[in-house]
């Protein structure tokens, strides 16, 4: 997992300090988890202060254009139009949508309107109605630094069977946070958001998880939020992913759109809610770098 490294010589973080003042013992701690049999981070996966200063200053980005959209969506306005928001406010930022062209996906943001779980193509047909619920999900790359994060909009007149499972979806992530701590499990955080979409009677879709972020959109390790305590990959200083459980009202089967290959939605057409944030796994505990 780590590579040999001189004590005297220089830490491979990029410090400029000597290895033996600067991660040696933090090693040695992953080293000794990975030999209790834990999957531990390789060192790719943990950031460095430059980096984290980049991906940080991307997340403002990505916050300041959710904060344009959420003063702008209204009854009436196309998903399309959202996305077209997103893209122009984007580049006025000094952003590059990193979603447009990835993979082949087509749009600056996804917009996923009630039982879309995710990736929702904007379109002009696809008009925001009285009582919808959307989520509208962007991914920015400022000056080669990825963050990610999405935030759910009740539309008009929404019912309080509606409001309550984005109100709930929000609070998951809130649950899921509390246990974001340096030498814990990412099967702690994904174990609290189950229990806590369980208890208030929501199930949490399966197939679809969080990802590691920052140096691209879609990095390791991947995140359930079915998972169990003390399982998955430990959390270390450093580490940058996101945190987006998705509730569905009904079960927490899915399907993809054949026709355009992105669009998930829940097997039962229930509605599905989904906030997401990007965090990063600080010495005492976390820090929230996109919401």
């Amino acid at each position: 997992m780590l590579n040999k490294i001189g004590r005297n010589d220089l830490c491979w973080c990029g410090s400029q300090k000597k290895y033996k003042f600067c991660h040696e013992d933090f090693d040695k701690k992953i080293i000794n988890f990975k030999m209790q049999g834990h999957i531990v981070p390789s060192r790719k996966i943990i950031k460095t202060k430059e980096q984290i200063d980049g991906i940080r200053e991307s997340g403002k980005v990505n916050i300041a254009i959710l904060d344009y959209i959420s003063n702008k969506i209204c009854v009436g306005m196309s998903t399309e139009e959202i996305d077209k928001l997103v893209h122009s406010k984007t580049i006025e930022l000094g952003g590059i949508p990193a979603t447009l062209g990835y993979e082949g996906y087509p749009k600056s943001s996804c917009t996923s309107i009630n039982s879309q779980v995710c990736h929702g193509i904007p379109s002009e047909l696809d008009k925001l109605k009285d009582g919808d619920i959307i989520n509208v999900d962007i991914s920015t790359i400022y000056k080669g630094y990825y963050s990610d994060s999405s935030r759910m909009f009740c539309i008009g007149e929404v019912s309080e069977e509606k409001k309550n499972l984005v109100k709930i979806a929000k609070e998951c992530i809130e649950k899921g946070l509390e246990q974001v701590k340096p030498w814990r499990f990412l099967g702690d955080m994904g174990y609290a958001v189950h229990q806590y979409a369980l208890k208030n009677g929501y199930s949490v879709v399966e197939e679809i998880g969080g990802h590691g972020v920052g140096l691209e959109l879609h990095e390791d390790p991947w995140i359930s939020y079915i998972s169990k305590p003390k399982t998955e990959m430990l959390m270390i200083p450093g580490m940058i992913f996101t945190i987006e459980p998705m509730l569905n009202m009904g079960t927490s089967e899915v399907f993809l759109d054949q026709e355009n290959e992105w669009t998930i939605y829940t097997a039962d057409s229930m509605p599905s809610a989904q906030w997401e944030v990007t965090v990063l796994v600080t010495d005492d505990g976390y820090e929230i770098l996109a919401y």
